[in-house]
């Protein structure tokens, strides 16, 4: 396995984000052996999606719409040498537009959305590329520090065709006043931060219907998208 770069990645401890005293590793990490890059990962069928699994606007109706800014998030699955990855497993997750999973460790007391579940998936296309449906989350407190509060973002886990094309990451929005005062997004090495903002795309929005952004993932090499 691919050796892991610091210039890009953000450290195993890094003790302003309190979670990972407990969870980084306190052994030497083990060297996966050349020729297991080669074995492939389960094989994902398309018959394991559902109509709406890319659109969280629809996928958890209720008795309505869910409540918020609808907006469209795109992009392509790409590997090292910037080839599209077809056939990936992208799932994700988030926050309602008021900054509240649907999760029994919650706690943050902001409304529920019965309409919205915060979770999706979908396979990349031929072109290696993927789009879902949402709406924009909301930030939220959660408990870091005093007065801690979550950036917009959008939880992605990526499964690729080997093992090296395995990545779980978040995805920020432009212009964020919270990225300066977040420990999560200030772990990654400054100059790497934007390979996690999501670009603003006029030209991809929805007429009247929903803004739009694209955020490119790259699963290895020099280019890797940051891990979360």
């Amino acid at each position: 396995m691919d050796q892991i770069d610091y210039n890009v990645q953000p450290p195993h401890l890094y003790p302003e984000y309190k979670s990972t005293i407990l969870r980084s590793p306190t052994k030497p990490l083990m060297i996966v052996k050349e020729y297991l890059k080669d074995l492939s990962l389960p094989a994902f069928g398309e018959s394991m999606i559902g109509k709406f699994d890319n659109d969280l606007t629809k996928n958890a109706r209720k008795n309505g719409e869910p409540i918020g800014e609808r907006i469209k998030v795109s992009g392509k699955v790409m590997d090292e040498y910037g080839r599209p990855l077809h056939n990936v497993l992208v799932e994700i997750w988030q926050a309602n537009s008021a900054g509240r999973y649907i999760h029994k460790a919650e706690i943050h007391d902001a409304p529920l959305d019965p309409n919205f579940l915060g979770a999706g998936r979908m396979l990349t296309d031929a072109e290696g590329s993927y789009s879902f449906y949402t709406i924009k989350p909301g930030a939220y407190p959660w408990g870091n520090h005093f007065n801690a509060w979550r950036p917009n973002h959008i939880h992605f886990s990526v499964i690729g065709h080997q093992i090296g094309h395995r990545l779980v990451t978040q995805m920020y929005f432009p212009g964020d006043p919270l990225f300066e005062f977040d420990p999560i997004f200030q772990s990654v090495p400054k100059h790497a931060r934007g390979l996690l903002i999501a670009k603003f795309r006029m030209d991809w929005t929805d007429p009247e219907f929903a803004l739009a952004y694209e955020f490119n993932i790259v699963l290895n090499g020099k280019s890797q998208t940051p891990f979360e």
